[in-house]
């Protein structure tokens, strides 16, 4: 599993809390104690210190699944119920086999954090887009030069991410809305499904030779999956924004934002994100003629628009009788 972090949560704190806790854990099992009873007391108390340990640093869910499991809180109500010499036997199997499932799931998540850590740890530049940018950035996806959109030289190599909830987004638009957004989103996927031949991580540009002696940097991409139990932000907006908090935090390091939408880039700069707005085309050329008020919009044929047909005509009457 790929814990996610609290705001703030540094990778290495991270790191060192949850070797802790697996310590603890690992040396608990090994001791002996006086009676099977006093081991399920000395686990409850190592539960203790590791939710506290961990919790300002992982998500709930994360500390939930990595230590407050259902066989703890079996244990925790029957605690009572087990100090008798006849549940010795069932007590120390039960409180054994859950700090092995324990000692197993913190060595997991190390590894998955490390593995995360190296593959972002790269010498690339971080980005992470909404769908708004690949749908009213001035540029398709294809055609898009993220040197350029983000001031970089060309040699710099660059790595974008996909939170799964993007693509989702996407597979949605590419289905609804109007002819362009849908023509965007599709193309963006197809684009993505090219770069992406197996796994999550693909090549959407290549090294190339540029003006003069230069090279271009080589984009790649990556589609961030959801873990197993993860739940979702309700707001899309907000899901993409904690998952580039999260990237940013097991990274170390800096996580640009790309969007064409002001309501992101605010959300994006308060969560300490590096943001870049990309202007889109609304809002450009002449303004267009308001509907209804003195424009060059045909009006209706309903019985609004005739009542307001007749008042004008009423109105047009009355004036001339005047004169």
């Amino acid at each position: 599993m790929l814990i996610t972090p609290r705001p703030g949560a540094h990778r290495s704190s991270i790191s060192e809390a949850l070797q802790r806790a697996r310590l603890d854990a690992s040396n608990l099992r090994g001791a002996s104690p006086s009676s099977a009873y006093q081991r399920l007391l000395k686990y409850l108390e190592w539960v203790t210190d590791a939710t506290r340990l961990l919790q300002d640093k992982i998500s709930r869910n994360d500390v939930d699944d990595l230590i407050l499991t259902r066989r703890y809180y079996a244990l925790l109500e029957s605690c009572g119920m087990l100090a008798g010499t006849d549940q010795q036997g069932l007590v120390y199997g039960l409180v054994d086999q859950e700090l092995a499932d324990r000692v197993d799931a913190l060595d997991a998540a190390m590894k998955t954090l490390n593995e995360y850590a190296g593959r972002w740890g790269d010498p690339k530049w971080l980005v992470v887009a909404d769908s708004s940018f690949y749908l009213s950035s001035p540029e398709r996806f294809a055609d898009t030069s993220f040197h350029r959109v983000m001031g970089l030289h060309v040699e710099e190599e660059i790595h974008l991410l996909f939170p799964i909830v993007v693509v989702d987004e996407l597979d949605r638009l590419k289905e609804t809305g109007g002819t362009h957004p849908r023509w965007r989103a599709g193309h963006t996927l197809g684009r993505l499904d090219e770069a992406i031949t197996s796994g999550v991580t693909g090549i959407l540009h290549r090294s190339a030779p540029g003006e003069g002696q230069s090279i271009v940097g080589q984009v790649t991409v990556e589609i961030v999956l959801d873990q197993p139990g993860h739940t979702r932000q309700p707001i899309a907006d907000d899901e993409i924004i904690e998952r580039a908090a999260t990237i940013r935090a097991i990274a170390g390091r800096e996580v640009r934002l790309l969007t064409c939408d002001t309501s992101q880039a605010t959300r994006g700069r308060m969560a300490g994100l590096k943001v870049k707005k990309v202007p889109s085309q609304a809002g450009t050329g002449e303004e267009p003629p308001r509907r209804g008020n003195g424009g060059d919009q045909p009006r209706g044929t309903g019985l609004r628009a005739q009542r307001k047909n007749r008042q004008e005509a009423e109105a047009v009457q009355a004036e001339s009788r005047a004169s």
